[in-house]
């Protein structure tokens, strides 16, 4: 039963697809061991061979950029998809490879969003691998392709986009003005032993702790008071940093004065600022009230967007629950339409 339509627009701000060649290449890489990474090889080892429902089901409805799942928004209430190529998307190949294959995507992606113009928005997937590569297809998506975010599925490798060799990524998606929503990958090889061996590596619980590390070291390595207007968008009502503010803000001074790091140098603000200035949360996977309305409470109603974590979290009872949390109208209509029409570069409807 779809949901009743209410006084503002559900836009969904972190719902994923993937290609059918990068699913290939996928299965390729599988098949042949040839990717070096615990993270991908369980992860994806499970999700292109199991046979459970879950998987099944996931594997099928990622490829659907067509008239399915416009049927899937609309049996839900949803009006509009941002969209992202999968995590960890074409990261975990070699630069050239990772280059093309984002290239590729980003081109099936635009076609499929020029069906469905009304419906569907894109994020334009990069290799990070190759920085240079990456910053002139940050610039092609948003200046040819009519992108207006990127997607970054979190390390590379091992290594976080806190290296400067990196920064040009972040100085390209400044200059066009495009938010970087950082998803989470699967703990690098040099954390996820203890994870894994639980099965915490995933959504449940290593997938949130790895990208709010990511998120604290772009902050803690300076690079919002290089790239001061550079806006970030973590999912996952925040990968849990809303409820650390005050721990963070402490430790960071404490930490800073007893000079323990000697490369920590002085920043123009604590943690809580750059979460306050250049991040946004969305509640994808987590469509709870409480943490909602506290998120919206210590860092801003403008700043806490709607997600689902489509096809990963397809639950219509959570659109719901979303819509009954109790907030202002006005408010209602801030987490559900208009700061993703702010954040994405959206057409005001």
């Amino acid at each position: 039963m779809p949901a009743a339509q209410p006084a503002y627009r559900r836009i969904a701000t972190e719902e994923a697809f993937a290609t059918a060649d990068m699913l290939r290449m996928y299965r390729e890489a599988l098949a042949s061991r040839s990717i070096d990474d615990i993270g991908f090889n369980s992860m994806w080892g499970f999700y292109l061979g199991s046979p459970s429902a879950r998987a099944t089901a996931i594997i099928e409805k990622l490829q659907w950029l067509d008239e399915r799942r416009i049927a899937d928004m609309d049996a839900t209430g949803i009006d509009v998809q941002v969209l992202a190529l999968t995590s960890p998307g074409a990261h975990i190949f070699d630069a050239p490879t990772g280059t093309a294959l984002a290239r590729a995507s980003n081109d099936e992606l635009a076609a499929a969003i020029a069906r469905f113009p009304e419906r569907l928005v894109g994020m334009t997937a990069i290799a990070p691998q190759d920085p240079a590569a990456a910053a002139k297809e940050i610039e092609r998506g948003n200046r040819t392709l009519g992108f207006n975010a990127v997607i970054l599925n979190s390390h590379v490798h091992g290594e976080y986009l806190d290296a400067q060799k990196y920064w040009e990524i972040f100085a390209a998606a400044e200059a066009c003005n495009t938010p970087i929503y950082i998803h989470p990958n699967t703990p690098s090889d040099r954390m996820i032993a203890p994870f894994l061996e639980a099965g915490l590596d995933g959504a449940i619980f290593g997938f949130g702790v790895e990208t709010a590390l990511h998120v604290l070291r772009l902050i803690v390595s300076g690079v919002f008071d290089r790239f001061p207007k550079l806006r970030i968008v973590i999912g996952h009502m925040g990968e849990a940093l809303p409820y650390w503010l005050f721990r963070l803000d402490y430790m960071y001074k404490a930490t800073l004065n007893s000079k323990r790091y000697p490369h920590w140098k002085p920043l123009r603000g604590v943690p809580s600022d750059y979460l306050r200035q250049n991040i946004f949360v969305t509640c994808s996977g987590m469509p709870w009230g409480p943490a909602i309305t506290f998120a919206q409470q210590v860092l801003g109603v403008e700043r806490v967007l709607y997600a689902m974590d489509y096809p990963y979290q397809f639950v219509a009872s959570e659109v719901t629950a979303c819509d009954e949390i109790g907030m202002s109208a006005a408010d209602k209509k801030k987490f559900f339409q208009t700061n993703a029409e702010q954040v994405f570069n959206l057409k005001p409807r």
